[in-house]
């Protein structure tokens, strides 16, 4: 394996059903993660991975710590075996961003857990107040889609009526967020100007968008009590694609993704800028490979899930 390696790990909408059950089986190291985090959060969220049921891992409030569990299980047993590599930067794809932080030693991971829990939880809460959704709008540049969202927003009839860039995954895969009815409008105007399909998300609700904020003030009180150290290695930042340089920097970014855009191709063109020979998917699944390949197509991926972890068909 390269020397200089990058690591990324994944958001929503990578679980499958069995993530992680022989990684626990074959590894300590995966044992030990899934086993302190089942005990940090006095929940099973091992047996949610590895048993479901499918709807519960679904849910936000279970799908984004079940995900954070097994990418960090997954990238303990991997990191364990991989010496004589050195780490050159990380990044996560929204909720992924607690999983590049810990294995960057910013966050134990206890503490990043208790987190992950709170804003699953926070942001299900949120969606149940306010119906919004999510869609992927492809063949459109990022620029195209901005344009469209500000076009066809009514934020004077308030928030349901706002739709955003939320996601930028790549040259022709953006994802938009707000609530139903915008989000509607915004299909019908994406596709009267070129895009070739306009899939809705199977999320619960407009994650990354203005939607999101009843979730901010508590989410910010519990940022504000948990111990947050300097990143070891550069980790970029989903709401500016740049490195997180300082304790209050990471504190600021946590609570600022929460409803602002992922901007996902940006970040891996900054972590491409400290030349890894290679790059390391910690998640479950492979979406965050399957966007690099169109973002950065040079790059060589190696994904844990596929040499540590076969996932049962979800």
């Amino acid at each position: 394996m390269a020397r200089r390696l990058a690591i990324l790990f994944p958001g929503q909408a990578s679980q499958q059903l069995g993530m992680g059950r022989l990684a626990y089986a074959r590894f300590a190291e995966a044992r030990d993660v899934f086993d302190r985090i089942d005990s940090a959060l006095g929940m099973p969220i091992s047996a949610i991975c590895f048993e479901g049921p499918a709807e519960r891992l679904q849910e936000t409030r279970w799908q984004q710590p079940a995900v954070f569990a097994c990418s960090m299980a997954l990238y303990s047993a991997w990191h364990a075996a991989s010496s004589g590599t050195t780490i050159v930067g990380a990044a996560g794809h929204s909720l992924g961003e607690y999983g590049a932080l810990v294995a960057a030693g910013a966050l134990a991971l206890e503490d990043a857990a208790r987190l992950v829990a709170l804003r699953g939880s926070l942001m299900q809460d949120a969606s149940d107040s306010i119906r919004g959704g999510m869609s992927a709008v492809l063949g459109l540049d990022r620029e195209s889609v901005a344009l469209i969202c500000a076009d066809v927003s009514r934020p004077e009839a308030g928030p349901a009526e706002v739709v955003v860039l939320a996601n930028d995954n790549g040259p022709d895969q953006q994802v938009i967020s707000g609530g139903l009815a915008a989000l509607e409008r915004a299909a019908q105007a994406a596709k009267a100007r070129g895009a070739r399909r306009v899939l809705p998300l199977k999320v619960a609700g407009a994650f990354h968008s203005p939607l999101m904020q009843p979730a901010v003030a508590p989410f910010a009180e519990a940022l504000a009590r948990t111990p947050i150290a300097v990143c070891a290695f550069p980790v970029i930042a989903n709401s500016s694609a740049t490195p997180l340089v300082d304790v209050e920097h990471v504190r600021a970014e946590l609570l600022r993704q929460v409803t602002a855009p992922v901007r996902w191709a940006e970040s891996m063109r900054a972590l491409a800028a400290f030349s890894p020979e290679g790059w390391v998917d910690c998640g479950p699944g492979a979406v965050v490979a399957g966007l690099l390949a169109r973002i950065v197509p040079e790059a060589e991926v190696v994904r844990v899930a596929a040499l540590l972890d076969v996932a049962s068909p979800a």
